[in-house]
This record gives C-alpha cells, structure tokens and sequence, in this order.
C-alpha cells in the first residue's frame, strides 16, 4: 500500500505572475520629447550659424539670452506650481531660441527677457504647460512684444547701421520699384534684413527638409502654407504685375519658410488629421498675402499664422466621411 503526499495549497498571489499594470500606450516608439527637442534644434543650428555670420556676436547674444531666459522661466514656473522640475527635454529652450529667430539681431537684452519670460509664461503656462497651448507660444510673445513696444523689435529701426534693407518692408512703403536693389540669389542665401534667423531662407529649408525625412513632422502643413502663399501671390500677380509682387519675392523674404516649417508646425496649435492640416497650411499661407498686401505689418507671417491657429478647434472637426458611409 502506498501512501501518497500531502496535496499542499498555496495562496493564488504566492503562485500567479505579478503583472504591473501602467497606461498606455504599451508598444513604445521609442520617440520622446526630448529627441524631438533635440532634432528640432539641431534642424534650426544653419540658420543660426548663418544668423551669426552675417550679424556677428549681436546673432549670438539674443539666441543665447532668450534660450536661458526661457529655461529659467520654466523653472520657475513648474516650482511655483508644484510640478517636477522638468527642462532636461529642451522645450523650453526651444521655445526662446524660436522667439529670438524673430528679433533683430541688435534687439535690446530688455526685449529679449521680457519676450522670452511671455513665451513660457502667456504662451504656454497658463493653459496648463507644454502641449497645452492654443497659439504658437514664441508667436504669442512676438504678438505682445510687437503690440507694446514696436520700436524695439522693429527690423529697419533696429537695424538702421546695415547696408541691406527689410524687403518686405521696402515693397510695403516704397512699391514695386524697390524691388530692383533685390537679387533673389542673395534673399535665398540670407542676405536680407529680417529676423536673426528667421531671414536664413536656405539654411531654413535645408532644416525643414531633415526634419521631413527624420518624420518628425509631415509635410502637408508646410506644403499647403507654401502653396497658399504662392497661390494667392501667384494671383494677384497675374491680375496686374506693375502693381504686385511675384510669388517668389513673396516665398524669399520675411519669415516664410521659417513660419512653414517651425512654426506652422507647432504640434500643439495645429491640427491633428491630413485634411485639416492641408486646410489649415492654406488658411495660413493666404493670410500671408492678404495682412501684406491689405494690412499694416510688412512681414504678415506671425500674425497670419496666429489667425490659423484659432481656427484649429474648427478645423479638427473637419473629417472624411468613411467608405460607404451615408
């Protein structure tokens, strides 16, 4: 007779996996925000280079003094709220060094501090941090900056001591005839007044092309910006050449390419779907034209860009309707 072993019972926790259940999403790209952070940056370092060499140590002043101005504001902002500590993913440094890509290169160091605290501050903190912001946040502080002291960010004024001139300053007062001091090889190289590095058409678009091929953003936005401007441009200039500029003149000054790839792009102000996106590019692109032509700011691409994002909340709404649906 033999005798068999005593059945012995465990507890269901001493014998089951432990699973550690956190939110989703559960398969990881691998992307973060601080690489895109990184990327984006990297994607901008052209057009600062170029910023630098052709304004010299004043270029370097503002981007440096706007980036550190907007990483303490950050700080000091996440501690006032009792939030971590959170710059090490370089959105705020971003952040500055895209709102100095829009000053003089001589701005004041007052102007620049005061632009950068209102980037972090109005243009993103007080609607809940990172990704929460409705509007372009260096737009926002370009916006409050341009309204309030106008002398101080003004390219021409700021800029008086150079040999070149704004270009779309000089077609908004002095007409078609002052177009002819202009070589387009030159406004494509950068060499034009105009923001420290918003003016660096080539080297923009050499950043904005790495970060289409990297995916870090889609083309349809900057397509459809670009093809609104060229468009309507292209339009008016048909209609009476004598009167309005090409589309390339319109392409190659400014801050065009800069707003169709940096800050068009803005993946918290803009929209999520493709059709959305597509419109929203040519919302902004022909409100390029229409503030150049019809408004009182030369440039019209801030502004412009501004009005698109408001509309987002709209245009988020705008869906295909499914296959075989009524």
């Amino acid at each position: 007779m033999t005798t068999s072993s005593p059945v012995i019972i465990k507890a269901m926790s001493d014998i089951a996996t432990r699973l550690t259940v956190s939110p989703p999403p559960h398969w990881r790209s691998g992307r973060t925000v601080q690489r895109m952070m990184v990327h984006h940056l990297l994607a901008l370092l052209p057009a600062a280079i170029m910023g630098v060499l052709y304004f010299g140590f004043d270029a370097a002043r503002v981007m440096t003094l706007a980036g550190m101005v907007a990483v303490l504001t950050e700080v000091a902002c996440q501690k006032l709220m009792g939030r971590d500590i959170d710059v090490d993913n370089f959105n705020a440094l971003y952040a500055g060094v895209l709102f100095a890509f829009l000053l003089p290169a001589t701005a004041s160091w007052w102007v620049v501090t005061m632009g950068a605290g209102i980037t972090i501050v109005l243009g993103r903190t007080v609607f809940g941090g990172f990704g929460s912001n409705p509007v372009c946040a260096p737009l926002v502080a370009w916006a409050v900056c341009r309204l309030s002291w106008p002398s101080a960010v003004d390219i021409d004024l700021n800029m008086a001591h150079s040999l070149m001139n704004y270009p779309p300053d000089q077609l908004k007062h002095f007409g078609l005839q002052a177009l002819y001091q202009f070589n387009y090889t030159d406004l494509l190289l950068g060499k034009q007044l105009g923001g420290l590095g918003a003016s660096q058409v080539l080297a923009l678009l050499a950043g904005g092309i790495y970060l289409l091929a990297t995916g870090w953003i889609r083309a349809y936005i900057p397509a459809a910006f670009l093809a609104g401007v060229v468009g309507l441009s292209g339009i008016f200039w048909m209609i009476d050449p004598g009167a309005y500029a090409d589309p390339a003149f319109h392409l190659l000054t400014g801050s065009t390419i800069f707003g169709a790839f940096f800050l068009a792009t803005d993946a918290a102000s803009s929209p999520v779907g493709r059709l959305p996106q597509v419109l929203f590019g040519l919302i902004a692109g022909m409100m390029v034209i229409t503030i150049r032509i019809y408004g009182v700011y030369p440039d019209g691409v801030p502004f412009a860009i501004m009005v698109a994002n408001l509309l987002t909340p709209l245009l988020d709404r705008v869906r295909p309707k499914p296959f075989g649906g009524q």
